[in-house]
């Protein structure tokens, strides 16, 4: 039996042509953020510099995994993570393993192996937000592609943060954010120095995927 009629009875089966370049989409859980959603068994990067928002929108993802009764795993690599805001984000501190990896880049891409290895945790975020871009840029790319592939065939979502994209072609799911507008309180007298609030930050959130690009922007409440 030749190809053609071989594809002609496949096609019959299924009920149309086959497309035999697609592939099924991965499942994908709300952010806590509109119109963004995180992709199961796979690598999603959050980039962007301090006030950028990006703290903001990691506490939004873990509070949305908290609301799905979701066991979380947040890698701390510069010790930055603070309980008390996270709490009031809507964290559940209860159903979160902190690890702090006291300035050490290399023990928490360890770390976050590890503990996807490990299974049992359905949302794992290694945060380098804070660590020197020099010193980030020293991960290999060997070891994020080796996270890639003990996250996939996982329910868990794997979210990296940083200043700037590291995982480049790992990634399934990268998110950039920027300022986009700061709103501040309080009035300055003439002559006198400054001294207003800062009271929320307007922040916008880039996602790429699949070659397609869209913004969202987003509120995050100063701390």
């Amino acid at each position: 039996m030749g190809a053609a009629a071989l594809r002609e009875q496949f096609d019959s089966f299924l009920g149309g042509p086959l497309d035999w370049r697609a592939r099924p989409l991965p499942e994908t859980v709300p952010s806590g953020i509109a119109e963004i959603d995180l992709p199961r068994g796979a690598l999603t990067e959050i980039v962007g510099p301090a006030s950028s928002g990006r703290t903001s929108l990691l506490l939004s993802i873990l509070a949305a995994a908290a609301h799905r009764q979701e066991s979380c795993a947040l890698v701390d690599a510069e010790d930055v993570f603070d309980p008390a805001s996270a709490a009031a984000a809507g964290v559940c501190l209860d159903r979160l393993l902190w690890v702090r990896c006291g300035h050490n880049a290399e023990h928490a891409l360890k770390a976050a192996d590890l503990l996807i290895q490990g299974g049992g945790f359905g949302l794992v975020i290694l945060d380098l937000g804070d660590t020197p871009p020099a010193t980030a840029r020293r991960i290999s790319l060997t070891s994020w592609f080796r996270l890639r592939r003990a996250v996939e065939n996982t329910p868990s979502v794997l979210v990296s943060v940083a200043r700037e994209p590291l995982a480049r072609t790992c990634a399934s799911l990268v998110l950039e954010c920027a300022r986009d507008q700061a709103a501040w309180s309080g009035a300055v007298p003439w002559g006198a120095p400054a001294a207003r609030l800062l009271r929320r930050i307007r922040a916008r959130a880039t996602s790429t995927q699949r070659r397609r690009a869209c913004s969202h922007v987003f509120t995050a409440k100063a701390i």
